[in-house]
C-alpha cells in the first residue's frame, strides 16, 4: 500500500493561514487534496497537522472532505509523519507531500513513486541536486522502512524538522533515485509562500478551474504565456 502523507499548518512565518486561503471558492489544501486524489499510484491520503489549537481548523477544513488527519508535534514533523504511518498503515510506501503547493500535478506524482518502483531504490524524490520542475510540484518518496530507520537514528534539528533530511544527505545510507523532465524549470516558482505567491496561484486558478477542474500543468504554462504579467510575477519566474 501507497500511503501519501501531506503536511500542513496554519503557522507558516511569511504568509501565516495560508493552507485555508481560499482558491476557486474552497480552502487552497481542498484544491490541492483534489488535484492529488487524482494520483492512480497513491492507495491513501492523510493530513498530518500538528496539535497546536491553531491547527483545529484545519482538520474541519478536510475532514469535510472525507479526508482521514493525524495530529503529532509542531515541530518534530519527522515524528508527525511516523505517526502517520502507525496510525493510517500498514504501508509499504510513503509520499511526502507539503501542503504550499496547490498545482500539484497527479502525474508527477505517479511518476515519481515508478521511478522509486522501478529502481528499487530506499529514497525518490523530483528535486535532484539539479531540479528540473517547478517549485510547487515537490515529491518525494520512500519505503516505509527508510521512514522508520531514518527516525530512528534521527539527532539533529534539521532531521526532525525537514522529515526527509537525515535520507538525502546520507547517500551512503540509503539508495537514492531521482526523477526529472527534460525541460529545465527548475526556477519556476508555483509554491504559495508570500502574498504575490498567493495573487499568482488566484489567478491561475480564477482562470482554469472553472473550465475544467483537472486542469493540468500544460494548461497552466499555456495560460502564464498568454499573460505577460504574470510570466514574471513578485520577481520570480512563473513560465
Amino acid at each position: 500500500m501507497i500511503l501519501a502523507i501531506l503536511q500542513a499548518r496554519m503557522s507558516s512565518t511569511r504568509l501565516p493561514g495560508k493552507v485555508l486561503m481560499p482558491l476557486a471558492g474552497a480552502p487552497m489544501i481542498v484544491r490541492q487534496i483534489e488535484r492529488v486524489a487524482r494520483a492512480r499510484r497513491i492507495d491513501k491520503l492523510v493530513v498530518a497537522t500538528s496539535l497546536n489549537p491553531g491547527d483545529d481548523a484545519i482538520e474541519k477544513a478536510v475532514r469535510r472532505e472525507g479526508i482521514a488527519v493525524h495530529r503529532g508535534s509542531l515541530d518534530d514533523v519527522l515524528a508527525r509523519f511516523t505517526g502517520a504511518l502507525e496510525a493510517f498503515g500498514p504501508a509499504d510506501h510513503v509520499v511526502r507531500l507539503t501542503a504550499d503547493c496547490p498545482l500539484a500535478d497527479p502525474f508527477v506524482i505517479d511518476e515519481t513513486i515508478e521511478t522509486l518502483l522501478e529502481t528499487g531504490a530506499d529514497y525518490a524524490s523530483n528535486t535532484p541536486p539539479h531540479r528540473t520542475f517547478p517549485k510547487g510540484l515537490d515529491v518525494e518518496v520512500m519505503t516505509a522502512d527508510t521512514l522508520r530507520r531514518s527516525a530512528a537514528t534521527a539527532a539533529t534539528p534539521e532531521e526532525h524538522e525537514h522529515v526527509t533530511w537525515g535520507v538525502w544527505n546520507h547517500p551512503d545510507r540509503y539508495r537514492l533515485a531521482f526523477h526529472s523532465q527534460p525541460a529545465d524549470e527548475g526556477e519556476v516558482r508555483w509554491t504559495v509562500d508570500r502574498p504575490d505567491d498567493y495573487a499568482f496561484m488566484a489567478a491561475v486558478y480564477d482562470a482554469l478551474y472553472k473550465g475544467n477542474r483537472a486542469f493540468t500543468s500544460d494548461a497552466v504554462r499555456r495560460f502564464v504565456r498568454g499573460r505577460p504579467d504574470l510570466a514574471d510575477f513578485g520577481g520570480d519566474r512563473r513560465i
